[in-house]
């Protein structure tokens, strides 16, 4: 049987499991993560380097709270997660430390990797864990979440932690051992042993919900991932938890999603695909054309009209006057702040209130166009 060679060559490998594929009836169901991490620790003895993104940590709080099936409230998800995380981790340990390895967990939240100072110490941590041999176990910060328990979900955060540490290969695990043409559950379907573009997806009937009750996401989700890691020139496996070992391997099981792109720049990605615009900046046509043919910086005299509340630094959406969002930028300006500055050159600003106001609403650097 001929291997993938996408896999075999892969040095540094993110790999991600759901709560489904790690739990049953609200507990941790520890042959199965074994079987994850015996897994895991073989393609460590090759050489290759491994980040783990772990969901499971609210699925693994209900029972030890009584609790029959996922909350809906965000404040009893966060208790659920703070008490499954700690038990998820644990069991994390005393299976790699079976076989001599150790584990450190990382918990992100979307504050941590869409601001440049923040996603360049996770970089740096990454990096660090790695080269001190342990195998970094990431999972969304769920305790502290303010306005979604998820990222998403962690199939996204996973595609996102692929590109932060530089990885050679996504590995998703799901229920499912593949991308089906239909619904896996009704005859006549079949697997989709590969996909190379947006022009394969096309025809296919893709699910967007789980079934276990314990998970967000659903093959939907697990597509979209696939589209954020390949567009960074990232392959991905999708394929189910009981395969594993198989996967990771070289095997050619489940599905594989060829790379589309090319390596980005880690701070767009994470703009394009990891934050939502804190507000809208609505453009004229001619400061349209310039962002999105020109590449050319925001300046207040293409800004039409402002609304949100935001703060310097924060993401905000461009919207062209169709109301077609054409962009996401980091914006140089607090909200209150730009109303005064609308349809004005920055020589004019500059001269008019000093030189901190000669300055583009939205650097070409941080635009990223959607």
């Amino acid at each position: 049987m001929k291997q993938r060679a996408e896999v075999v060559q892969a040095t540094r490998i993110v790999v991600k499991v759901g709560s489904s594929s790690l739990t049953q009836r609200g507990k941790i169901d520890l042959e199965r993560l074994r079987l994850l991490v015996d897994a895991i620790a073989a393609r460590r003895v090759e050489g290759a380097e491994v980040v783990l993104v772990s969901s499971g940590a609210i699925a693994a709080g209900l029972t030890p709270m009584g609790l029959r099936s996922r909350p809906r409230d965000l404040a009893t998800q966060q208790a659920a997660a703070s008490v499954g995380q700690g038990l998820l981790m644990a069991r994390y340990n005393d299976a790699f430390a079976a076989h001599g390895l150790r584990v450190g967990q990382v918990l992100l939240t979307v504050d941590d990797v869409t601001r440049r100072s923040h996603y360049r110490n996770a970089y740096r941590t990454f990096a660090r864990l790695l080269e001190l041999g342990v195998v970094p176990i990431v999972n969304e910060n769920d305790t502290v979440a303010t306005t979604e328990i998820r990222f998403g979900d962690n199939d996204r955060l996973a595609a996102l932690t692929s590109h932060l540490v530089h990885a050679d290969l996504l590995l998703l695990l799901s229920d499912v051992d593949g991308l089906y043409d239909g619904d896996p559950r009704k005859p006549g379907t079949s697997m989709v042993t590969e996909i190379r573009g947006a022009a394969d997806l096309e025809p296919l009937a893709i699910g967007k919900s789980g079934s276990s009750g314990v998970g967000t996401g659903g093959m939907q989700t697990k597509v979209e991932a696939a589209a954020i890691a390949t567009e960074a020139g990232i392959p991905v496996v999708l394929t189910s938890a009981a395969r594993v070992s198989e996967a990771l391997g070289g095997e050619p099981v489940g599905t594989l999603f060829h790379p589309t792109g090319r390596r980005q720049k880690t701070r767009l990605l994470w703009l394009a695909h990891a934050t939502s615009g804190q507000g809208v900046l609505r453009l004229d046509e001619g400061a349209v054309r310039a962002v999105t043919q020109r590449r050319a910086s925001l300046l207040p005299a293409g800004i039409s009209s402002v609304e949100g509340v935001f703060s310097a630094g924060d993401p905000v959406d461009l919207v062209s006057p169709s109301g077609v969002t054409v962009a996401r930028g980091l914006v140089n300006y607090d909200a209150s702040e730009l109303p005064a500055l609308l349809g004005r050159s920055t020589r004019d600003l500059a001269r008019e209130l000093g030189a901190a106001y000669e300055r583009e609403v939205v650097h070409r650097d941080d635009l990223v166009l959607l």
